[in-house]
Protein backbone atom coordinates (compact mmCIF):
# COMPACT_ATOMS: atom_id res chain seq x y z
CA UNK A 1 0.00 0.00 0.00
CA UNK A 2 2.82 2.60 0.68
CA UNK A 3 4.11 1.84 -3.04
CA UNK A 4 1.03 3.80 -4.03
CA UNK A 5 1.33 6.84 -1.88
CA UNK A 6 2.05 9.75 -3.60
CA UNK A 7 5.80 10.80 -3.31
CA UNK A 8 4.52 14.47 -1.08
CA UNK A 9 2.18 12.25 1.16
CA UNK A 10 -0.66 14.32 -0.91
CA UNK A 11 -3.81 12.47 -2.70
CA UNK A 12 -4.60 15.03 -5.43
CA UNK A 13 -8.18 15.67 -6.23
CA UNK A 14 -9.43 15.74 -9.89
CA UNK A 15 -11.33 19.20 -9.52
CA UNK A 16 -7.81 20.63 -8.69
CA UNK A 17 -7.63 22.19 -12.23
CA UNK A 18 -10.63 24.21 -11.86
CA UNK A 19 -9.01 26.59 -8.77
CA UNK A 20 -7.39 28.31 -11.72
CA UNK A 21 -10.95 29.49 -12.56
CA UNK A 22 -11.94 30.46 -8.90
CA UNK A 23 -10.63 31.67 -5.74
CA UNK A 24 -13.13 29.10 -4.10
CA UNK A 25 -11.29 26.23 -1.69
CA UNK A 26 -11.87 23.14 -4.20
CA UNK A 27 -9.95 20.32 -5.46
CA UNK A 28 -7.22 20.81 -2.32
CA UNK A 29 -6.54 17.21 -1.80
CA UNK A 30 -5.75 14.85 1.39
CA UNK A 31 -3.10 13.74 2.86
CA UNK A 32 -4.37 10.91 5.11
CA UNK A 33 -8.39 12.15 6.19
CA UNK A 34 -7.11 15.40 6.87
CA UNK A 35 -5.94 18.95 4.90
CA UNK A 36 -2.38 19.10 3.15
CA UNK A 37 -0.36 21.38 5.71
CA UNK A 38 0.34 24.26 3.01
CA UNK A 39 -3.94 23.89 2.03
CA UNK A 40 -4.52 24.39 5.91
CA UNK A 41 -1.65 27.39 6.08
CA UNK A 42 -3.49 29.35 3.14
CA UNK A 43 -6.66 28.63 5.26
CA UNK A 44 -4.92 30.46 8.69
CA UNK A 45 -3.91 33.05 6.27
CA UNK A 46 -6.62 34.14 4.67
CA UNK A 47 -8.60 34.01 7.65
CA UNK A 48 -6.22 35.94 9.45
CA UNK A 49 -6.79 38.64 6.52
CA UNK A 50 -10.22 38.76 6.79
CA UNK A 51 -10.01 39.67 10.88
CA UNK A 52 -7.90 42.10 9.96
CA UNK A 53 -9.68 43.85 7.18
CA UNK A 54 -12.98 44.09 10.45
CA UNK A 55 -10.58 45.46 12.76
CA UNK A 56 -7.88 47.76 10.51
CA UNK A 57 -8.99 51.22 10.97
CA UNK A 58 -9.84 53.48 7.61
CA UNK A 59 -6.68 55.64 6.77
CA UNK A 60 -9.14 58.66 6.36
CA UNK A 61 -6.18 61.63 5.48
CA UNK A 62 -4.74 58.60 2.68
CA UNK A 63 -8.12 57.87 1.17
CA UNK A 64 -8.64 61.95 0.62
CA UNK A 65 -5.32 62.41 -0.58
CA UNK A 66 -6.12 59.74 -3.02
CA UNK A 67 -9.45 61.42 -4.02
CA UNK A 68 -8.58 64.85 -4.56
CA UNK A 69 -8.19 64.89 -8.26
CA UNK A 70 -12.01 63.96 -7.80
CA UNK A 71 -13.04 66.34 -5.47
CA UNK A 72 -12.22 69.54 -7.57
CA UNK A 73 -10.77 71.03 -4.91
CA UNK A 74 -12.98 70.60 -2.55
CA UNK A 75 -11.87 67.96 0.23
CA UNK A 76 -14.37 65.89 1.01
CA UNK A 77 -16.72 65.91 4.11
CA UNK A 78 -15.41 63.44 7.08
CA UNK A 79 -18.31 62.48 9.16
CA UNK A 80 -18.68 60.29 11.79
CA UNK A 81 -21.35 57.59 13.07
CA UNK A 82 -22.96 57.33 16.12
CA UNK A 83 -20.29 54.59 16.78
CA UNK A 84 -17.70 56.48 18.99
CA UNK A 85 -15.25 53.28 18.40
CA UNK A 86 -14.82 49.92 16.44
CA UNK A 87 -15.89 48.12 19.46
CA UNK A 88 -18.81 49.71 19.73
CA UNK A 89 -19.53 49.84 15.93
CA UNK A 90 -19.22 45.75 15.62
CA UNK A 91 -21.55 45.68 18.92
CA UNK A 92 -24.02 47.96 18.05
CA UNK A 93 -25.13 48.07 14.38
CA UNK A 94 -27.64 50.13 15.27
CA UNK A 95 -25.70 53.02 16.07
CA UNK A 96 -23.68 53.00 12.85
CA UNK A 97 -26.39 53.85 10.47
CA UNK A 98 -27.20 56.90 12.08
CA UNK A 99 -25.19 60.33 11.79
CA UNK A 100 -23.75 61.91 15.62
CA UNK A 101 -24.61 65.52 16.61
CA UNK A 102 -21.76 67.02 15.31
CA UNK A 103 -22.05 65.38 11.54
CA UNK A 104 -25.35 66.32 11.95
CA UNK A 105 -24.95 69.83 12.04
CA UNK A 106 -22.01 69.68 9.47
CA UNK A 107 -24.62 68.43 6.79
CA UNK A 108 -27.98 70.56 7.45
CA UNK A 109 -28.58 73.46 6.32
CA UNK A 110 -31.18 75.79 8.11
CA UNK A 111 -34.53 76.45 7.18
CA UNK A 112 -33.95 80.02 6.35
CA UNK A 113 -31.48 78.69 3.76
CA UNK A 114 -32.39 75.58 2.40
CA UNK A 115 -30.22 73.67 0.32
CA UNK A 116 -31.10 72.72 -3.71
CA UNK A 117 -31.37 69.79 -4.70
CA UNK A 118 -28.56 67.40 -5.97
CA UNK A 119 -29.35 64.71 -8.39
CA UNK A 120 -26.85 62.00 -6.69
CA UNK A 121 -24.81 61.94 -3.34
CA UNK A 122 -22.37 59.83 -3.03
CA UNK A 123 -21.08 58.51 0.32
CA UNK A 124 -17.74 56.27 0.91
CA UNK A 125 -18.09 54.48 4.23
CA UNK A 126 -15.53 52.16 5.68
CA UNK A 127 -17.92 49.50 6.68
CA UNK A 128 -16.67 45.96 7.62
CA UNK A 129 -13.75 46.04 5.07
CA UNK A 130 -11.70 49.34 5.76
CA UNK A 131 -8.99 47.82 3.05
CA UNK A 132 -11.47 47.37 0.44
CA UNK A 133 -12.48 51.36 1.04
CA UNK A 134 -8.54 52.14 0.64
CA UNK A 135 -8.10 49.77 -2.03
CA UNK A 136 -10.78 50.59 -4.30
CA UNK A 137 -12.60 53.63 -3.77
CA UNK A 138 -10.92 56.60 -5.53
CA UNK A 139 -10.27 54.00 -9.11
CA UNK A 140 -13.56 53.07 -9.11
CA UNK A 141 -15.20 56.36 -8.51
CA UNK A 142 -12.60 57.98 -11.20
CA UNK A 143 -13.95 55.45 -13.56
CA UNK A 144 -17.72 56.55 -12.43
CA UNK A 145 -17.11 60.52 -12.42
CA UNK A 146 -15.75 59.82 -15.90
CA UNK A 147 -19.00 57.66 -17.10
CA UNK A 148 -21.41 60.54 -15.56
CA UNK A 149 -19.35 63.59 -17.58
CA UNK A 150 -20.21 61.49 -20.40
CA UNK A 151 -23.25 60.67 -20.06
CA UNK A 152 -25.39 62.23 -22.83
CA UNK A 153 -28.69 61.27 -21.72
CA UNK A 154 -28.61 63.25 -18.13
CA UNK A 155 -26.26 65.61 -16.73
CA UNK A 156 -25.61 64.61 -13.06
CA UNK A 157 -25.06 67.68 -10.49
CA UNK A 158 -23.24 66.29 -7.36
CA UNK A 159 -23.21 66.59 -4.43
CA UNK A 160 -20.16 67.12 -1.92
CA UNK A 161 -18.40 63.96 -1.82
CA UNK A 162 -18.79 62.49 2.04
CA UNK A 163 -16.24 59.98 4.16
CA UNK A 164 -17.61 57.91 7.10
CA UNK A 165 -15.71 56.73 9.69
CA UNK A 166 -17.21 54.10 11.73
CA UNK A 167 -20.61 53.54 8.86
CA UNK A 168 -22.62 50.86 8.02
CA UNK A 169 -25.07 50.67 4.43
CA UNK A 170 -28.31 53.08 6.13
CA UNK A 171 -26.14 55.80 6.96
CA UNK A 172 -26.57 57.20 3.14
CA UNK A 173 -30.24 57.57 3.90
CA UNK A 174 -29.72 60.10 6.57
CA UNK A 175 -26.74 61.58 4.66
CA UNK A 176 -28.49 62.06 1.70
CA UNK A 177 -31.37 63.14 3.41
CA UNK A 178 -29.70 66.07 5.03
CA UNK A 179 -27.90 66.94 1.43
CA UNK A 180 -31.21 67.17 -0.02
CA UNK A 181 -30.31 64.60 -2.68
CA UNK A 182 -32.66 62.54 -5.01
CA UNK A 183 -30.62 59.34 -4.94
CA UNK A 184 -27.50 58.93 -2.47
CA UNK A 185 -24.64 56.18 -3.62
CA UNK A 186 -22.90 54.28 -0.74
CA UNK A 187 -19.98 52.94 -1.61
CA UNK A 188 -19.13 50.45 1.46
CA UNK A 189 -16.47 47.98 2.91
CA UNK A 190 -18.07 44.74 2.51
CA UNK A 191 -18.04 41.91 5.34
CA UNK A 192 -14.57 39.86 4.23
CA UNK A 193 -15.05 36.37 3.26
CA UNK A 194 -11.88 34.16 2.98
CA UNK A 195 -10.86 34.82 -0.56
CA UNK A 196 -12.16 38.35 -1.02
CA UNK A 197 -11.04 40.77 2.31
CA UNK A 198 -11.02 43.76 -0.13
CA UNK A 199 -14.51 43.60 -1.71
CA UNK A 200 -16.35 47.10 -2.23
CA UNK A 201 -20.20 47.27 -2.45
CA UNK A 202 -22.90 49.68 -3.93
CA UNK A 203 -25.95 50.65 -3.10
CA UNK A 204 -28.10 53.15 -4.73
CA UNK A 205 -31.57 54.30 -3.01
CA UNK A 206 -33.35 57.07 -4.49
CA UNK A 207 -35.05 59.60 -2.36
CA UNK A 208 -33.06 58.92 0.70
CA UNK A 209 -34.26 58.97 4.15
CA UNK A 210 -34.22 57.97 7.43
CA UNK A 211 -35.72 54.70 8.07
CA UNK A 212 -35.65 52.60 4.60
CA UNK A 213 -35.31 49.24 4.49
CA UNK A 214 -32.71 47.47 2.40
CA UNK A 215 -36.07 46.62 0.53
CA UNK A 216 -35.31 50.18 -1.08
CA UNK A 217 -32.07 49.49 -2.32
CA UNK A 218 -30.14 48.00 -4.89
CA UNK A 219 -26.69 46.37 -4.83
CA UNK A 220 -23.62 45.89 -6.72
CA UNK A 221 -20.74 44.02 -4.76
CA UNK A 222 -17.64 42.45 -4.85
CA UNK A 223 -16.06 45.07 -6.66
CA UNK A 224 -12.29 44.57 -7.05
CA UNK A 225 -9.58 44.11 -9.47
CA UNK A 226 -10.19 40.16 -8.43
CA UNK A 227 -13.93 40.43 -8.71
CA UNK A 228 -16.35 43.07 -10.45
CA UNK A 229 -13.66 45.01 -12.69
CA UNK A 230 -14.39 48.52 -12.49
CA UNK A 231 -15.17 49.11 -16.20
CA UNK A 232 -18.05 46.30 -15.13
CA UNK A 233 -19.11 47.76 -12.32
CA UNK A 234 -19.44 51.46 -13.66
CA UNK A 235 -21.97 50.16 -16.51
CA UNK A 236 -23.74 48.23 -14.30
CA UNK A 237 -24.39 50.91 -11.84
CA UNK A 238 -25.12 53.98 -14.80
CA UNK A 239 -27.66 51.73 -15.99
CA UNK A 240 -28.93 51.20 -12.52
CA UNK A 241 -28.63 55.41 -12.12
CA UNK A 242 -30.36 56.24 -15.43
CA UNK A 243 -33.41 53.49 -14.66
CA UNK A 244 -34.00 54.89 -10.91
CA UNK A 245 -34.02 58.72 -12.03
CA UNK A 246 -36.45 57.97 -15.28
CA UNK A 247 -38.90 55.57 -12.55
CA UNK A 248 -38.14 57.53 -9.51
CA UNK A 249 -37.89 54.55 -7.39
CA UNK A 250 -35.32 51.78 -6.30
CA UNK A 251 -34.86 48.69 -4.77
CA UNK A 252 -37.27 45.62 -5.50
CA UNK A 253 -39.15 47.59 -7.94
CA UNK A 254 -35.87 48.28 -10.01
CA UNK A 255 -34.55 45.32 -12.36
CA UNK A 256 -30.54 45.11 -12.93
CA UNK A 257 -31.37 43.50 -16.36
CA UNK A 258 -27.60 44.15 -16.99
CA UNK A 259 -27.26 40.93 -17.78
CA UNK A 260 -30.11 40.15 -19.92
CA UNK A 261 -29.87 39.38 -23.23
CA UNK A 262 -32.32 42.44 -24.25
CA UNK A 263 -29.71 44.93 -23.13
CA UNK A 264 -27.90 46.24 -26.05
CA UNK A 265 -24.19 46.75 -24.78
CA UNK A 266 -23.32 48.40 -27.78
CA UNK A 267 -25.60 51.39 -27.46
CA UNK A 268 -26.42 50.96 -23.87
CA UNK A 269 -29.86 50.70 -25.13
CA UNK A 270 -32.64 48.19 -25.08
CA UNK A 271 -33.63 45.76 -27.54
CA UNK A 272 -36.92 43.80 -28.18
CA UNK A 273 -35.88 40.15 -28.26
CA UNK A 274 -38.70 38.71 -29.96
CA UNK A 275 -37.06 40.37 -33.17
CA UNK A 276 -33.12 40.76 -32.35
Amino acid sequence: MTDNLPSNGVTDNPWRRLREFTDARIGLGRAGISLPTDRLLEFQLAHARAQDAVHLPLDVERLCHDLAELTNDAPPCIVHSRAADRLTYLQRPDWGRRLDEASRERLSHGEDTPQAPFDLAIVIVDGLSSLAVQQNAAPFLRELTEALDGDSQFGWHLAPLTVVEQGRVAIGDEIGELLNARAVLVMIGERPGLSSPDSLGLYLTWAPKVGLTDAYRNCISNVRPAGLAYPEASRRLRYLLRESRQKQLSGVQLKDRTQDDVIDHQGDGIRNFLIS
